[in-house]
C-alpha cells in the first residue's frame, strides 16, 4: 500500500516516537522515479489548561537524497561521537566503537520488508 503526497509517492515510512516528539522517516518516491528521504519531526504542543486546552503539532521536515547519505551519516555519527566524548555514552551505550567501522552501505543494506509498511500519517 502507497499513499501519495502532491507528485510525491510514499514507499516507505516508519515512525520514531521520542517523548513528545514523533520522527517520521519517509522513503518518497519522485515523477522520474528518483527515491530520497523525507525527515518530519513532529512536535505536540498543549496551549491552555483544563477543558480550554488545545492541541497543536509543530512539524520540520529535512529532504535528504541519496546522493547526500554518506555525508548526512558519517557527519551523524561524527556529531553523536563528539556528544558521547563530552557527556558519556547515550543511554549507556556507546556508539563510538560499535559503528565507527561501518560503511553507509552496510548501515543502509538492510532489507525492505512490504508486510511491515503501514501507512496513515494526517498532516
Amino acid at each position: 500500500m502507497t499513499a501519495s503526497e502532491g507528485d510525491k509517492e510514499i514507499v516507505f515510512t516508519k515512525a520514531v516516537k521520542a517523548g513528545k516528539r514523533i520522527y517520521y522517516l519517509d522513503v518518497k518516491k519522485s515523477r522520474k522515479g528518483e527515491m530520497f528521504l523525507a525527515i518530519t519531526e513532529s512536535k505536540k504542543i498543549t496551549t491552555g489548561e483544563g477543558e480550554a486546552s488545545q492541541v497543536s503539532f509543530e512539524k520540520h521536515k529535512i529532504f535528504l537524497y541519496k546522493e547526500d547519505f554518506e555525508k548526512f551519516l558519517n557527519g551523524l555519527q561524527e556529531t553523536i561521537q563528539y556528544i558521547e566524548h563530552e557527556q558519556g555514552p547515550i543511554a549507556g551505550e556507546s556508539h563510538m566503537a560499535k559503528n565507527e567501522n561501518l560503511a553507509a552501505d552496510e548501515i543502509l543494506r538492510e532489507p525492505l520488508k512490504t508486510d511491515d509498511i503501514k501507512i496513515d500519517i494526517d498532516f
